[in-house]
């Protein structure tokens, strides 16, 4: 059985899976990180969105193994146990999570492109998380969110 090596969520990590695995299932059953949701299977819905050396990927098509030695970041890689990320304080300052399903992979779309774009406009943000569906909004509080998260993260100098 090969061995995924990667940085997760800035830890080394060593797991052992099995050839066809996909990243999404190996971090939620090998690794218990539950935060990535899979929700379509097929790679169209982004509940699943993590990032692969600071780009998203729908990690429900993502073969495990090609995250070998790269750095993966989960929604559980940001904030910290007492205090949210940025991002994600927004999301809740603003309402933006209804059933929450799809907000880890909206989270993880939204720091991809604050990290590109400190400033992006509302064209921007829409098109950074076009490969995210949310069923419950009309997506106008995500925007917000992130034009808030970017205001703070602007006033804190960077994404972390």
């Amino acid at each position: 059985m090969p061995t995924l090596e990667m940085v997760l969520n800035g830890k080394e990590v060593s797991v052992e899976v099995e050839a066809g695995d996909l990243l999404a299932h190996v971090l939620r059953e090998r690794l218990g990180l539950i935060g990535t949701k899979i929700s379509c299977g097929e790679g169209e819905c982004g509940a699943c969105t993590v990032l692969v050396d600071g780009l998203t990927v729908t990690s429900c098509i993502y073969p495990a193994l090609k995250a070998q030695g790269r750095q993966v970041t989960t929604i559980e890689g940001l904030g910290t146990a007492g205090q949210l990320h940025p991002i994600q304080q927004a999301f809740v300052d603003v309402t933006a999570p209804q059933c929450g399903y799809c907000i880890p992979g909206m989270v993880m779309s939204a720091r991809a492109l604050l990290e590109k774009t400190p400033h992006p406009s509302d064209e921007e943000i829409k098109e950074g998380i076009s490969g995210n569906i949310c069923r419950c909004t009309g997506y106008y509080q995500i925007v917000e969110a992130i034009k808030l998260a970017a205001q703070r993260l602007a006033e804190e100098g960077g994404t972390r």
